[in-house]
């Protein structure tokens, strides 16, 4: 499969005013493309728009979503491939997170962060997929997390998502591979964007010491700004590859879950006291 160009592409992003997904836009519009930005917060991905439009996109247009309302995003790839004629690149970038073991998560909570990161990706990428396959050398992008690789306590319901966001793209790439239509699954680390400061505490004392220890470690571990994130996975689509993980902290947790599957949490756990951040 040829290298991809962005130049003229048409570009869909999820979570676009914000983190990741607004770098990038921004890193999209240096190389010309055309972009397609999906937020809930209209004035975000207002901002993030008309600053990818100062730094060269060829078009911008924006859409405000909302994508816990579970629905089947029809209409929404309807109204794209009128304005653009159909999608290039589909990023499935928006994300949240829960705090609270799951003895206390609220189911409410649990289906919402669901809704999501999980659902969301499949129903966009089911509602977008024959733009894509009518589309030559497209690709699909799916954001998963360092804890779509390792799942530690107190993310039950976070690493459900980003586990099932990894395998609902590593099964859907042998199915697009021969079609012309590359995939690639993203990892990040401990990438610097709100995400963290911005989770939904769901039946978990936000004052508690579980709260503390969760942001401490989120300061420590969150090292790699979002525009440098955007970058690699640029240059990952770009080269076609189906797998990406950031960060040298998901790079040491994807290996130590490999060699000792089920006490990688207890050695994480001496590290991290060593650290001061556990």
């Amino acid at each position: 499969m040829k290298r991809f160009a962005f130049a003229g592409r048409v570009c869909l992003i999820t979570g676009a005013a914000s983190g990741i997904g607004a770098a990038l836009a921004l890193e999209l519009a240096k190389r010309r493309a055309v972009l397609a930005l999906l937020d809930i917060d209209a004035p975000g991905v207002e901002r993030v728009a008309a600053l990818a439009r100062e730094m060269g996109a060829a078009e911008v247009t924006t859409y405000v979503v909302d994508l816990s309302d579970g629905a089947d995003r029809l209409d929404l790839a309807a109204e794209i491939a009128a304005r653009h004629g159909g999608v290039d690149l589909l990023i499935n970038n928006a994300g949240v997170t829960l705090m609270g073991t799951f003895e206390q998560n609220q189911m409410s909570d649990f289906d919402w962060l669901l809704e999501i990161n999980l659902h969301a990706v499949i129903r966009m990428t089911k509602a977008f997929l024959p733009q894509l396959l009518a589309r030559p050398g497209a690709h699909l992008v799916n954001i998963s997390s360092l804890f779509g690789l390792v799942a530690p306590p107190g993310q039950v319901a976070y690493a459900t998502s980003k586990f099932g966001v990894r395998g609902f793209t590593d099964a859907l790439r042998h199915e697009l591979e021969p079609r012309d239509v590359g995939v690639t699954v993203v990892h990040p680390g401990g990438i610097k964007t709100n995400i963290a400061a911005a989770a939904r505490v769901s039946g978990a004392d936000p004052d508690g010491e579980q709260i503390e220890q969760a942001q401490r470690f989120a300061e420590a571990a969150l090292t790699l700004p979002a525009e440098e994130a955007a970058r690699q996975i640029v240059a990952a689509i770009q080269a076609r590859r189906p797998r990406l993980v950031l960060t040298k902290e998901a790079k040491a947790g994807d290996w130590l879950v490999r060699l000792t599957p089920t006490r990688w949490w207890a050695v994480t756990q001496r590290f991290g006291k060593r650290r001061g951040i556990l």
